[in-house]
């Protein structure tokens, strides 16, 4: 399978990074072909402008050269995977304007869904899971990028993952953190479980 992994964070040398070497190299063990887009060092531009504007008068929009460019490389996939820090409860501004500007009206929502077979969501938190399952925000995180989001994009097969306690300092903690998200690349087609069901 062809494997597109965003990753959106300010710092390569962060356990953001550090994730999605593991779980890259976790789908390469696995059999599967991955290109990593660093949205940062691509110098990818969040601030949706009037060039890529939804436009729901006609069927299929052509947006900025930008825009149709990332479309182009993600039409070369067959399943996406977006790593990003939680901050806020959400992903980042640059990922959130990343969903703006290419999930866009006509390709990904409209008169078109996206073709993709599945989309796997891997979130780092800070914060221990008990803290996120009292306050329900695992819950809340899940329906919005897994039914808000892939859902109306027409991605059924579409699961959140949250890596938790990633400021803790023990380097056990770091280990498996570094561990799971192998496993998630390495079973990468057993572990995404559909939301319809």
């Amino acid at each position: 399978m062809r494997v597109l992994t965003v990753v959106s964070h300010p710092r390569v040398q962060s356990l953001t990074f550090s994730v999605a070497e593991r779980f890259t190299q976790g789908l390469a063990d696995g059999g599967h072909e991955s290109e990593v887009l660093d949205l940062h060092r691509s110098g990818f531009n969040p601030v949706l402008w009037e060039a890529d504007e939804p436009e729901s008068s006609s069927a299929r929009k052509i947006y900025s050269p930008e825009v149709e460019a990332e479309i182009g490389r993600m039409m070369k996939h067959d399943a996406l995977v977006y790593i990003f820090p939680v901050w806020w409860h959400s992903f980042p501004a640059m990922l959130k304007g990343y969903i703006d500007r290419v999930w866009n009206n006509g390709f990904a929502y409209g008169a078109n869904k996206l073709p993709h077979k599945k989309v796997l969501w891997i979130g780092l938190a800070s914060a221990p899971k008990v803290h996120y399952e009292k306050y329900k925000y695992d819950k809340m995180m899940s329906h919005h990028l897994n039914i808000g989001i892939a859902g109306f994009c027409g991605i059924s097969n579409s699961k959140v993952e949250i890596l938790y306690d990633t400021l803790d300092s023990n380097p056990e903690t770091f280990e498996k953190l570094l561990a799971q998200a192998y496993h998630l690349g390495l079973y990468y087609d057993h572990d995404i479980k559909s939301i319809a069901q």
